[in-house]
């Protein structure tokens, strides 16, 4: 089965705990605090895989979660950090928030992307010390790790698309044309998934994939090419097979149109790629029918090229002109990932507040862990911005209610402040 999207759940490892945790030494007197810091959690991490060339793994098992760190112990012992864990996916998985749709990663080269972060341990009170703080009997809980809702669809990374209705040919062109093997019958939908071949010329070589058959109304959902429409999204140009004899009773000109009015549809940046047409089937057309339609497409202003892949007639003649075309196109296309943009809490958000210490408060809400990743401490107008944003969540007047004084500390999860109302 060929599955190119699905939606997978992953968690990140929480961090461990800080200790709280004071020496204890015969004849070492007031030996302090020696609470060690926790371990860091976990990451999800993703990759290509070239032995992939489906999501189908990926019906099966939904929930991908990494280990959390270890706790912190006594005598300064930081926790043992979490293993992180490698998901494999085919190479062109694109990473979205379920969501949204925002796109997280592009996964087409062979670096591994840390999708959802491990969280950082929490300190032990060895990290609480002060001259006026010389005994502290509290700790710092690790971070939450990560957690995300995602949608892997699968676009396939092709220089060449070979479009077109179904029986026109694609899969016998792609077999003369590359190493390809797909399965190859005289009925409509032979072609059932997408078949990559790799083609290898004197001078270069390029990746041509063969989209199953399209058929008028693909863009909204008829027939089997809605499915893949969104695999020609990254191919650098368009090789359209038409059959010209009309041996089907088809009008290649109909065909021709109506083709591209669903390319239009999907997407207006895809409808204007170069686009080759090659007339298969040209053994068994008429010389009227060939010059008939090469004329049409002249009009057109699309390149022509009579071809048969039955006899392998005119197929040196297209590959050459595709080489040529490649050679003055940009790289296949990557998709940059969008910024995440942190959304300013409401008023219903939860957080916890507890004292520590007499003057240490601690904070826990996990709705600002996002915002404080975008958040730079050491600008003035960032350090504004969240500070409208404690008091929007109602942060600020919780830590009022619970107590707090001018002068106080405020921890929240790695950033502290002096309270100053």
């Amino acid at each position: 089965m060929f599955l190119d999207i699905v939606n997978i759940s992953i968690k990140a490892g929480d961090g461990g705990d800080g200790a709280v945790s004071f020496h204890r030494e015969k004849y070492v007197a007031a030996g302090g605090p020696d609470g060690g810091n926790g371990g860091k959690g976990g990451d999800v991490i993703f990759a290509a895989d070239d032995n992939l060339s489906t999501l189908i793994d990926f019906r099966y098992k939904r929930k991908y979660t990494a280990e959390n760190g270890q706790k912190g112990s006594g005598n300064r012992r930081t926790g043992k950090s979490a293993a992180d864990i490698l998901v494999k996916v085919p190479r062109g998985t694109l990473i979205k928030d379920a969501e949204t749709g925002r796109v997280i990663a592009d996964i087409s080269d062979d670096n591994p992307l840390i999708i959802a972060r491990g969280g950082n341990g929490g300190k032990g009170n060895m990290n609480f010390a002060t001259p006026a703080r010389q005994a502290p009997r509290f700790a710092k809980p690790g971070f939450p790790g990560e957690k995300l809702e995602i949608t892997l669809e699968l676009k396939l990374l092709a220089d060449v698309g070979l479009i077109g209705f179904p029986n026109v040919g694609k899969s016998s062109l792609i077999s003369v044309l590359s190493a390809a093997k797909p399965q190859i019958a005289n009925y409509h939908f032979t072609t059932l998934t997408p078949v990559l071949g790799v083609v290898k010329t004197a001078v270069k070589s390029f990746v041509i994939a063969d989209i199953p058959g399209l058929i008028e109304g693909a863009s909204e959902g008829a027939g089997l090419g809605h499915a893949f429409l969104r695999h020609i999204e990254r191919c650098r140009m368009i090789v359209h097979v038409v059959d010209v004899s009309g041996i089907e009773g088809r009008n290649p000109k109909d065909d021709y149109f109506k083709i591209n009015e669903e390319l239009k549809k999907f997407s207006d940046e895809l409808s204007s790629r170069p686009q080759i047409i090659a007339a298969n089937k040209s053994d068994i057309a008429s010389a009227e029918q060939i010059e008939g339609f090469k004329d049409f497409c002249e009009k057109q202003g699309t390149a022509f090229l009579a071809v048969s892949a039955a006899t392998g007639a005119g197929t040196d003649k297209l590959l050459g002109e595709i080489t040529e075309t490649l050679d003055t196109l940009p790289p296949v296309k990557i998709f940059n990932p969008s910024p995440f943009v942190a959304q300013e809490p409401t008023e219903n958000q939860s957080f916890s507040i507890q004292k520590l210490d007499k003057d240490y408060y601690s904070v826990e809400a996990p709705f600002l862990l996002p915002i404080m990743r975008t958040v730079n401490m050491d600008d003035y107008e960032s350090l504004q911005y969240f500070q409208r944003v404690l008091r929007k969540s109602g942060i600020i007047d919780g830590l009022t209610d619970s107590g707090i004084s001018e002068g106080d500390t405020v921890s929240i999860y790695d950033f502290e402040f002096e309270f100053v109302n």
